[in-house]
């Protein structure tokens, strides 16, 4: 056991400009900054992400004593949105139970913000353009390039994520070492995406991927096309992936029959499922601006800028040691 800091104290510092940088560069875009709340009795109902939970000892008013850590702050950003708030963002802390590992902290750094009016094109120009700044704080550059989901796999691995049946996605993976006893087809496409298309991303290479399958929609708009597409895009740096965007839902029924099927695949798994957020549904049912929005990992941009796959190197204390 130790009690110093798992980053340098240059890292430190290097974290504290990346910091002022974000901040000034939303505010030349006039993006407001804003603080919502870290727990809430209504959690993330998302099958692949842990929250945690904690029991509130004081005056609740009849309400469930039951809280819970925020995975990120989109749910009260859009309610933000929904009252008429315009383009805002928030830098702050998030919380994901059991992600502890190289590139995992329980806790970690996001950057979540939204653009009314905007579609998903200028949002990824956006996050490019921060991300280039970022990387000019330690004298790098990067080009910027961008490939659709259907394209990037046709590409690497020969075959259409879109239409491809279940063995043949399957068969694209053999030789990777995993039990593969549960996994859905979109399983299958992540594990290929993590294990043999991401690693041989350059690295002074900023790629967004856009399009995706439509049964990986999340939070996202479904665009229908031929084969119908969830409007979202993940960036990555080299092979890291820093950020997560949405052509907004804006359907609050919708969006409410896609919280019931992630809480009916949490039952079959036999996990738990917080509280559905109803405020979040309400928001939406009242009238959501047309948006997109996105979240970035500031861990993992610090962790590409330090060019170090340990996260714990570019936080101050990490799990270990907190």
């Amino acid at each position: 056991m130790t009690w110093q800091p798992s980053a340098s104290l240059d890292t430190l510092r290097l974290r504290a400009s990346l910091n002022r940088l974000i901040r000034e560069f939303f505010h030349e875009r006039g993006v407001l900054e804003v603080e919502t709340p870290m727990m809430s009795w209504a959690g993330n109902t998302d099958p692949n992400i842990a929250s945690f939970a904690l029991e509130f000892s004081g005056r609740t008013d009849g309400a469930s004593r039951t809280r819970w850590l925020r995975t990120s702050p989109e749910f009260p950003l859009k309610r933000l949105l929904a009252a008429g708030v315009g383009d805002c963002y928030e830098l702050g802390r998030v919380f994901r139970d059991g992600e502890a590992g190289g590139r995992h902290n329980p806790e970690f750094t996001m950057l979540e913000w939204y653009r009314v009016g905007w579609t998903l094109a200028p949002l990824i120009d956006e996050t490019v353009a921060l991300v280039q700044s970022a990387l000019a704080l330690v004298g790098r550059t990067a080009t910027a390039s961008r490939i659709s989901f259907r394209d990037l796999y046709l590409q690497r691995l020969g075959f259409d994520p879109m239409t491809a049946d279940l063995d043949t996605v399957r068969a694209a993976a053999s030789g990777i070492a995993i039990d593969g006893d549960g996994l859905t087809r979109d399983d299958w496409l992540d594990l290929l995406m993590t294990h043999r298309i991401q690693p041989d991303f350059p690295r002074d290479q900023v790629l967004a991927v856009y399009d995706y399958p439509a049964s990986q929609c999340a939070l996202a708009r479904i665009r229908h096309d031929a084969v119908p597409v969830a409007e979202r895009f993940e960036l990555y740096l080299g092979p890291l992936e820093l950020a997560n965007g949405y052509h907004e839902l804006a359907d609050g029924i919708e969006q409410g029959e896609r919280f019931q099927r992630d809480v009916a695949a949490r039952a079959a798994r036999g996990t738990p499922s917080p509280s559905i957020d109803a405020h979040l549904l309400a928001a939406l049912s009242h009238g959501f601006p047309d948006c997109s929005g996105v979240a970035l990992g500031v861990d993992r941009l610090l962790m590409a800028m330090q060019d170090t796959p340990r996260i714990a190197d570019v936080l101050a204390f990490d799990f270990a040691r907190a």
